[in-house]
């Protein structure tokens, strides 16, 4: 049996699936905000409920929303703050007498994906993340690319490509930088455009009723939109070539962007041809508990 947890900022889930990844047990709880030790207990909590329910023992994978660093094997990037700074393999395996395996939470999402799911079978499956923030995985031949310095994917820090004349600089983002893809290209970020223009503020699927109601200044965000998010993915075109592009999140869910974005992004793809396929993630929000859950798939 395989347990995998994904540790976010409002919560921290467990599934357990089982050699074929039929879903054996699944739960969440609510995630101790700024209470690290608190977190380990919520984290050994499931352990010993999914373990009880199947009458079974696994092993673990964790997701979070950042990554161990290769040099001193701590937490560092992660937007739950409290976890910097943290030896949380240690810490987990002291507190479960196990081994784990950490991942940054995108990077399970692409696992999950080439696994399983949208990019089963893809040599190079990139996999974006457009939700509350912007961040995104890279799997080769199923197994997450964590790069020499454990920041391997993290394009969510890197500032929009072909930046226009009204985007520059951009607004700030939570890791201190300006116009960077973690926000101009996540749910947050649509929604923050929207408010810029128009002083008022609605949820993301509110503002895409508008703009398939013809509301020409929804439209226009939603335009805009597809642009960066466009010269985003061509970035990565251009950089890694990869087989697929996965998208998850809850923008991921606007049906409309795998129409509107192939054609987007051929202006910035340094190639005479680009036909590499844009999918939506087929696990939907179980992807990163999955991919944690296959952290162990060797």
């Amino acid at each position: 049996m395989r347990l995998g947890i994904d540790w976010g900022g409002t919560k921290i889930e467990i599934i357990a699936l089982d050699d074929a990844g039929t879903e054996l047990f699944r739960k969440r709880s609510a995630t101790p905000k700024d209470d690290y030790e608190g977190c380990i207990r919520v984290v050994k909590d499931l352990v010993d409920a999914a373990e009880s329910a199947t009458g079974q023992t696994g092993s673990l994978g964790l997701g979070i929303p950042g990554s161990l660093s290769p040099k001193t094997g701590l937490v560092k990037n992660a937007n739950s703050t409290w976890m910097n700074g943290k030896p949380l393999d240690k810490d987990l395996e002291a507190a479960l007498n196990r081994p784990v395996r950490i991942q940054n939470d995108a990077n399970c999402l692409a696992v999950s994906e080439a696994t399983d799911g949208a990019g089963a079978g893809a040599h190079i499956v990139h996999a974006i993340i457009i939700g509350t923030g912007s961040g995104s995985g890279i799997a080769i031949d199923g197994k997450a690319h964590l790069g020499a310095n454990g920041i391997g994917g993290e394009w969510g820090g890197i500032a929009l490509p072909w930046m226009t004349a009204e985007e520059f600089p951009g607004p700030d983002s939570w890791i201190g930088h300006k116009g960077v893809i973690d926000l101009w290209c996540s749910g947050t970020g649509f929604q923050w455009d929207y408010k810029e223009r128009t002083g008022t503020a609605l949820k993301g699927h509110e503002i895409i009723d508008l703009k398939r109601s013809g509301d020409a200044v929804a439209t226009k965000v939603y335009q805009d939109y597809v642009s960066r998010l466009a010269r985003a993915l061509a970035m990565s075109a251009n950089l890694l070539d990869p087989d697929v592009f996965v998208l998850g999140g809850g923008m991921s869910n606007i049906a409309e962007l795998y129409d509107d974005l192939p054609d987007a992004m051929l202006p910035y793809v340094f190639s005479d041809t680009y036909d590499t396929p844009i999918r939506k993630a087929k696990h939907g929000d179980s992807s990163g508990v999955r991919g944690a859950a296959w952290l162990w798939n060797d």
